[in-house]
């Protein structure tokens, strides 16, 4: 049992974590104010009842006193015309409708106290909610800025890892931009050297006879001007040595 106990608990503990982490603060408060908004209402249609009723009793309580002011006269008049019967008889009838009216004061009186109550405790449940009303305000306001706060964090985040992956592909580019290069420069290299054959070479041996009897009409030209410059400075060298 005790194992049974404390596995439900653990599985209650984590519903009311998942249900905390999708609740939003600022719909709870919200639901919150249209709750004790809603308590207001009734404590107002309450007190419209009561005031309702009040409105009722002292108005039984006019026609009442209308009563015992038109038995009083009656009883004024059946006295005059010598008829002390009917002057009794409307006494009689007048002392029944002040009783009548005397309860209705009472009811009067107790309502109109129930009022007052009512009157007062919708006055400070108003005030009570008017401050929650500004306080949620707040602290919607506190939380949606803490919240773009955080998103704004996260995006940042987001935004420095992405640019550090740039960053990682920038360099991976470059090494292998200059990988690159240095293999063409060495291939470049080679062919200068004859170590390569260049394929682009023109392969028609005729012209290729042509471009090597070129070369040796170059090399030969350059000889010449060799043996020239050797021969045009021998003299100088001679003469210096006697």
């Amino acid at each position: 049992m005790g194992l049974f106990n404390r596995t439900r608990t653990i599985v209650e503990a984590k519903l009311n974590a998942l249900v905390g982490a999708a609740e939003d603060p600022r719909e709870t408060l919200d639901l919150s104010y249209e709750k004790q908004r809603d308590m207001l209402q009734q404590v107002q249609r309450g007190l419209i009842e009561v005031t309702t009723a009040k409105r009722r009793l002292q108005l039984q309580a006019a026609q009442l006193d209308t009563g015992i002011k038109a038995a009083d006269g009656q009883a004024q008049q059946a006295l005059a015309a010598g008829r002390e019967d009917l002057a009794r008889a409307a006494l009689e009838r007048k002392q029944l409708l002040a009783g009548q009216q005397a309860g209705l004061e009472q009811q009067i009186t107790d309502v109109q106290a129930q009022q007052d109550k009512l009157t007062a405790a919708e006055a400070r449940l108003a005030a009570k909610i008017e401050a929650f009303r500004n306080q949620k305000e707040v602290i919607k306001a506190q939380y949606s800025a803490s919240e773009a706060e955080v998103k704004m964090g996260e995006a940042f985040t987001g935004v420095s890892e992405e640019m550090a992956d740039v960053g990682l592909a920038v360099d991976r580019a470059t090494a292998k931009t200059q990988e690159m290069q240095a293999r063409a420069g060495a291939i470049d290299e080679l062919v200068q050297q004859g170590a390569l054959s260049d394929v682009s070479a023109a392969s028609d041996p005729i012209q290729a006879e042509l471009e090597r009897t070129s070369r040796s009409a170059s090399v030969e030209a350059e000889l010449a001007a060799l043996k020239h410059r050797v021969g045009t400075a021998a003299p100088a060298v001679g003469g210096s040595t006697r």
